[in-house]
């Protein structure tokens, strides 16, 4: 991956079930506008039917190694518990269209089934699930996962397998012609669409579902002396805009609440603003990838490269545009132990934080390379510092919410909406425990020792402050 953009680029507490859903949308659609100067204020939060403000914090769990018959089988109900018990409430599951449809027009029962066994053990431990289309390099025709062979069209144009740099292949031209046909061809066009209606018809009403991807890291086909971004954003614009368009108009067909995931192209990552148009649903969602190609490479951060701010600046111009909640779908370098990466595990999380309504980093498997945790559960090092105090769900307008990694302290401000309602904080595990104090009409209900899960319940319309501390070396923890 980083070869082939980087040479591109230089040569040119509650169940789920109640707060999936987001709030009804009342009045007219905002007329469009150029973008702010500073996008704060000007993307929207990801709520629920109650209104409440949500921040999804988590991981993609996946089986890639699997299909067939044995299609899902190594995701247990250990990533869900897990996750809850380190705090997180957000899962992005990986599902493959092939292992969904191998044969045109037949749906596996089976793979319906363990999709929707994996989602009974997230609604078990109230986990939000982001149901993902994920596809890499297109599909099996070129050795992948994702797009079905029978809906893979090439025209005889060649492909050449790259082990070493499995990214590299979204460049031939057999596999950005197979895009191509995808996004024209009416019978894929239908065909796709049927896909995501049975998934929306099946898992629509399920309590732990928040959301649909409609597809994984979309590319395209480049034109003859075309450079990479302004590739990325003509695809985006001439084809990824109408398929959204059309897999929404489907999806609601058979479900009419639950929320829409789109992404850019990955060239995003370089700091290339969206192409993207507008998406005509009111329950959108805007869901880019933040990954660096250096990085990807196996080099360490560079502080002062400014990646980081490029990217911030880039990806917010779209979301504050369309008034779209935010959403990373993936983030998190394979090389998590070099010199600087406690620096920019640090660093991304406060960028991400500012702009987004939640995240999922790559990803939630017990081992090396990418895992987020060893094979006892153990988080590797440097991804520990993913795992802070945060407000799941607030009953009100956020104002305000900063985490100091150094003294392991977090604030949140807000003011409590018009209607009762409860506030949900999330406290990771401490060896010392953790300090909740609040400040203004409103009290904590139910414990505060590490992993717990408390609730604050204050007067409506008044202001708020929770601040969230580590405790002492005793481990002692404040009681409500």
């Amino acid at each position: 991956m980083a070869v082939v953009v980087a040479s591109v680029l230089a040569a040119g507490a509650l169940a789920p079930a109640a707060s999936a859903r987001p709030a009804p949308h009342t009045g007219p659609a905002p007329a469009a506008s150029p973008v702010p100067a500073s996008y704060e204020g000007s993307i929207p939060p990801l709520t629920d039917d109650r209104g409440r403000t949500l921040t999804l914090r988590g991981w993609n769990v996946e089986d890639k190694a699997n299909r067939g018959e044995d299609a899902l089988g190594a995701i247990t109900e250990r990533h869900f518990r897990d996750l809850r018990a380190h705090g997180f409430n957000f899962a992005r599951l990986l599902v493959f269209w092939d292992d969904l449809e191998p044969t045109r027009g037949r749906y596996s029962e089976r793979y319906l089934r363990r999709i929707e066994r994996i989602l009974d053990w997230a609604r078990e431990h109230r986990v939000h699930v982001l149901i993902d289309a994920h596809q890499d390099v297109f599909g099996p025709a070129f050795g992948h996962r994702g797009i079905p062979e029978w809906a893979t069209r090439t025209d005889g144009l060649p492909f050449t397998p790259n082990p070493d740099d499995w990214f590299s292949e979204y460049f031939e031209p057999a596999v950005q012609r197979a895009f191509t046909h995808l996004y024209e061809d009416p019978d894929l066009q239908r065909a796709q669409a049927a896909m995501w209606q049975l998934l929306a018809q099946r898992f629509g009403g399920h309590p732990a579902v928040i959301g649909y991807d409609l597809i994984n890291e979309p590319m395209g086909e480049l034109h003859e002396g075309e450079d990479l971004p302004t590739a990325a954003r003509r695809i985006e614009a001439r084809h990824l805009t109408p398929m959204y368009n059309r897999l929404a108009r489907a999806v609601r067909a058979k479900d009419r609440d639950t929320w829409l995931f789109v992404e850019p192209t990955p060239i995003v990552g370089e700091g290339v603003p969206t192409g993207l148009g507008r998406i005509e649903d009111r329950r959108t969602v805007y869901a880019p990838h933040f990954y660096n190609t250096a990085m990807e490479a196996g080099a360490d951060y560079d502080p002062g490269a400014g990646w980081i701010e490029a990217y911030e600046a880039a990806v917010t111009a779209y979301p504050a545009r369309h008034r779209m909640p935010v959403v990373v779908g993936e983030w998190g370098p394979l090389n998590n132990s070099l010199p600087n990466m406690g620096r920019f595990y640090r660093e991304a999380v406060d960028s991400l934080n500012r702009y987004s309504s939640g995240w999922a980093g790559y990803v939630w498997c017990y081992g090396g390379g990418y895992c987020a945790v060893d094979e006892r559960g153990r988080f590797r090092t440097n991804k520990e510092r993913t795992a802070t105090p945060y407000a799941p769900a607030v009953a009100g307008t956020v104002r305000s919410e900063t985490y100091d990694a150094d003294t392991r302290s977090w604030r949140l401000a807000y003011r409590a909406s018009a209607r009762p309602g409860v506030t949900e904080l999330s406290l990771p595990p401490s060896a010392r425990g953790w300090r909740v104090s609040v400040t203004g009409p409103a009290r904590v209900l139910g414990r505060t020792t590490p992993g717990a899960r408390p609730l604050v319940l204050a007067r409506p319309g008044a202001p708020v402050v929770v601040t969230v501390r580590e405790a002492g070396p005793h481990g002692r923890t404040d009681r409500p």
